[in-house]
């Protein structure tokens, strides 16, 4: 088959949460330059807005607290009701919280652990009959949930609930994989090392600096980085993977 086959995502309707920005963006650009419709979601809907403005009526902006349930209720209902048929489900939406174990408060960990872990189930559940409905065994709909180096290697930085956070995306991914497969859905994960984005901004410039330098490929990843991944995991080019991890980070994770 033809590249433009197999990697095509034309005419597929898409999510991306945290589409407005950092890799969310990334995800949501290639998307819609690539000919799908795609809703994003934010907490900020001064950047929901902003990115669906830029990018034209392909990029629907339906702003939401991901963290809350009754906003995760919300969202499902106004996607399934734009979108009946949802071929692809970026789960990406994410935070961070860093402090020392001695100091470490509970808001760090409940925060991050509902939007990065409890948002990323219940989204999906919530919209597994738009997702069903554009399954196929000839082209299966598509989750896409974004984890993390952190959640495959040990950290330099004190992220505890973000690092157990994306351990546990990676392997809810394994367990969605196997029960959503025989129901056409194929669930993959990404995980990313460092990408720009406000969550990495927070990091401290000696830090990242260090990682950069550590990192086999001496730089941070780029908009083509993430949307080549983005685009393959979206199409038919990778029809039969599932439960699978791709790790886009210039080799720091597992040479570090």
């Amino acid at each position: 088959m033809k590249i433009e086959q197999l990697f095509s995502v034309a005419g597929k309707t898409a999510v991306v949460t945290g589409g407005s920005r950092g890799i969310g963006e990334m995800i949501t650009r290639a998307l819609v330059e690539n000919g799908a419709t795609v809703i994003i979601s934010s907490r900020k809907a001064s950047d929901c807005d902003a990115l669906a403005a830029e990018l034209g009526p392909a990029c629907i902006a339906l702003p939401a607290d991901l963290s809350q349930m009754a906003e995760v209720e919300r969202f499902a209902a106004a996607v399934a009701e734009r979108f009946p048929r949802l071929d692809i489900l970026f789960n990406n939406a994410g935070a961070s919280w860093g402090a020392g174990i001695d100091a470490f408060p509970e808001i760090g960990w409940d925060k991050v652990m509902d939007l990065n872990v409890k948002s990323v189930f219940f989204l999906t559940q919530k919209l597994l009959p738009n997702l069903a409905a554009a399954a196929s065994p000839e082209q299966m709909a598509r989750v896409i949930n974004i984890g993390s180096i952190d959640g495959q290697h040990v950290s330099d930085l004190e992220t505890y609930s973000y690092a157990a956070s994306k351990a546990g995306v990676l392997h809810l991914t394994r367990m969605m994989a196997k029960f959503l497969g025989p129901r056409h859905i194929a669930v993959n994960a990404i995980a990313p090392g460092y990408f720009p984005s406000k969550m990495t901004a927070a990091i401290a410039e000696e830090f990242r600096e260090a990682f950069r330098a550590a990192t086999p490929m001496q730089r941070w990843g780029n908009e083509d980085d993430m949307a080549g991944v983005a685009l393959f995991l979206a199409s038919r080019a990778s029809g039969f993977m599932t439960g699978s991890v791709i790790t886009v980070d210039g080799g720091y994770a597992t040479t570090v």
